[in-house]
């Protein structure tokens, strides 16, 4: 049983970034039980899509006061995908940001909806040894540094996978959804990425049971297809002549690159904050 913190009494109400995964499931009843606070859980949609079924209802059973489902996917797009590809912003020559543009996005709307509801603090689920409490924390510090941040991978006594499961039994929080998976992932309208399991060995492959947008080039069409792209001062507008919004173009290149085995990156990267990471995406 992970040590209880003192409540700190200047925390009544936190907003906390909620992906409905086994982390930020445990980490509600983890806020109550520590802090002696009001939970409002915020989910950014960002084109995750079935990841996006049942969480407001996971989240309350989990103890969460109110939950917010924010659709955000095309401001996403055009404010922060398509910006970054006409910087050419590729890091390391290989990863296509598709986690971290995102984060300033929903930690924007997590300091918006604090300041809605008069909280006192933000949370997130992010671990201490990567880049997303960075994104998340830099965020918030530029937006609302008044707000106190909770960081409970920073704080608590919980470990391991195990840890989070066995605590998230303790305190009927729902994880069936969230047991099947080895790989940590996340999800949008731009990519998927995966850490975690075999991949944290940079020797071993990726199995091919990973990929859940892209078909492997030896299953693709041996048939080309022929797409044209019609752009408006380089923003993408219609695909073979039919125009299209930014979330219906997305998601109809998606469907085309993935049929064609389109956008697989393996990469040993470097974090910020100084250890390597073998990501897939």
């Amino acid at each position: 049983m992970p040590a209880k913190h003192k409540a700190d009494p200047e925390v009544k109400k936190v907003v906390l970034a909620y992906s409905g995964g086994l982390d930020t499931s445990v980490i509600v009843p983890w806020l109550k039980n520590n802090y002696g606070c009001q939970v409002i859980c915020v989910t950014a949609n960002l084109g995750q899509e079935e990841e996006l079924e049942g969480l407001e209802e996971k989240a309350l059973i989990s103890g969460a006061s109110k939950v917010y489902i924010e659709d955000l996917r095309e401001e996403f797009i055009t404010d922060y995908i398509y910006p970054t590809l006409m910087a050419g912003a590729i890091y390391e020559r290989k990863y296509l940001l598709g986690t971290s543009f995102a984060r300033p996005l929903i930690a924007r709307r997590q300091v918006e909806i604090a300041e809605i509801e008069g909280a006192d603090a933000v949370a997130h689920g992010c671990t201490g040894k990567g880049n997303d409490q960075v994104r998340f924390e830099l965020t918030y510090q530029a937006l609302n540094p008044r707000l106190k941040v909770i960081a409970p991978w920073r704080e608590w006594d919980i470990r391991s996978r195990e840890d989070a499961l066995d605590y998230a039994v303790e305190h009927n929080v729902p994880v069936s959804a969230t047991e099947k998976s080895i790989y940590s992932r996340d999800r949008n309208i731009w990519h998927l990425s995966h850490e975690g399991g075999i991949l944290e060995d940079p020797w071993q492959e990726p199995e091919e049971a990973m990929y859940q947008i892209t078909t492997s080039p030896e299953n693709a069409p041996d048939t080309p297809d022929y797409v044209t792209i019609d752009f408006q001062q380089g923003v993408p507008k219609r695909i073979n002549g039919v125009a299209m919004g930014p979330i219906s173009l997305l998601e109809t290149l998606n469907e085309l690159g993935g049929r064609h085995g389109i956008g697989r990156v393996d990469i040993v990267e470097n974090r910020l904050v100084g250890m390597k990471s073998h990501g897939v995406y």
